[in-house]
């Protein structure tokens, strides 16, 4: 395969496990190569690696990262198999998290082809497990596909219990099925329709305990990842003002969809994350929900307390949000956990549902032995006043 193509084939390892988005490339593998045989003159110079090199940011090269997915294959028997391969360490981190070296190619490998392993990175298995679900719970995932961290949740719970899997664009749902087959995840159940258009009193979410909220957001802690700097918009610096445009955009909706997840009457924990650096779309999205947050019983807990960077000191509490370093740690993401207090449940709108327009706030107390005996007293009383006044 020529050095074009290989590059070609390592873009994808940023791509699914399921190898759709691989097979998309491959089929314009011929116009990409064109393109970039292009850039290569353009820069003058020969090979891939001499491009890169201009662009480098990284002081290290990253580590290939992959989950093993506990629902097919056991830590130590997937640690055995790709021992044959290379070295393979265990994360200290994040539970089933293996590192292998740089740019080892697994993308033909039989655990990942067969669902054993999944080629995620650190950061994006980091969280599924600072939701911590336990199995027999009720999970919503809120924005699913690819499905990535819908099935972690899954192997998390050992298959037991109930995730619900929205996303809402048709292509992506059939993305999101193929993960969840391949993975085996049998207790995903998916829902083809908008995260923000459930009603969070609706009876079939009355014992959902956690939401899981990865919203759509810019993807700048992942660009080098993705190669963005090679791309012309990059080159030319063009997109300045369109991109501040389009980062406002994205915090309004991603401070939406945590203001609806944090609704729900009975969920306990929420995660909200993002693979962006930027602080509108992260600590300015968790600091303008706050106050709703705690009057609904929440508040900001610590996700893996050991992890040593943490949020931008923008308001109080900031220290219990969680990012990762685009140099120091090899992408730039961030997450915040929402845990509720004990007894703090907020109570269902008794007006929403199909209850009728004129429908009271005060509902009636039951009638009890009790009551009964408190309104005989009160109405003898009342004669009593009543025959007084008549004398």
């Amino acid at each position: 395969m020529s050095p074009q193509g290989l590059r070609l084939k390592g873009l994808a390892s940023f791509m699914s496990p399921c190898g759709s988005s691989e097979k998309y490339l491959f089929l314009r593998k011929p116009a990409l190569e064109s393109a970039l045989a292009k850039i290569l003159v353009k820069k003058k110079v020969k090979r891939v690696e001499e491009l890169l090199a201009q662009y480098e940011t990284l002081d290290s090269p990253k580590p290939r990262y992959v989950r093993v997915n506990t629902l097919k294959l056991d830590v130590d028997s997937a640690v055995k198999e790709l021992e044959k391969h290379c070295t393979v360490l265990k994360d200290d981190l994040v539970p089933d998290l293996l590192i292998l070296p740089p740019g080892v190619d697994l993308h033909d490998h039989p655990l990942v082809t067969g669902g054993g392993v999944f080629l995620q990175g650190k950061a994006s298995s980091m969280v599924a497990a600072a939701l911590g679900p336990q199995p027999g719970w009720k999970v919503l995932d809120a924005c699913s596909a690819p499905g990535n961290k819908t099935v972690h949740l899954s192997a998390l719970m050992k298959g037991k219990g109930k995730i619900v899997a929205c996303e809402l664009n048709k292509d992506r749902v059939n993305l999101l099925r193929n993960t969840i087959q391949v993975a085996g995840a049998n207790n995903v159940e998916v829902h083809h329709g908008d995260f923000l258009i459930i009603n969070p009193d609706d009876p079939a979410f009355s014992e959902l305990r956690a939401i899981l909220l990865d919203p759509s957001c810019s993807g700048s802690g992942t660009a080098a990842d993705r190669l963005d700097h090679l791309l012309p918009s990059h080159m030319t610096n063009q997109e300045t003002d369109s991109n501040a445009n389009r980062l406002t955009r994205l915090a309004a909706f991603q401070k939406k969809a945590l203001e609806h997840a944090l609704s729900f009457p009975s969920v306990e924990r929420i995660v909200y994350s993002t693979c962006s650096i930027h602080q509108i779309e992260n600590e300015d999205v968790i600091k303008s929900v706050l106050p709703l947050a705690l009057k609904n019983g929440f508040e900001l807990e610590t996700p893996f307390p050991k992890w040593p960077r943490r949020g931008f000191p923008v308001f109080e509490g900031s220290e219990h949000l969680l990012r990762m370093d685009p140099i120091e740690d090899k992408e730039g993401f961030f997450i915040a956990l929402f845990v509720r207090k004990s007894g703090n449940q907020r109570q269902p709108d008794p007006c929403k549902g199909d209850c009728c327009a004129n429908h009271s706030s005060t509902q009636p107390l039951p009638f009890t032995r009790l009551s009964k005996m408190w309104l005989l007293s009160m109405i003898s009383s009342q004669k009593q006043t009543h025959r007084k006044r008549m004398k």
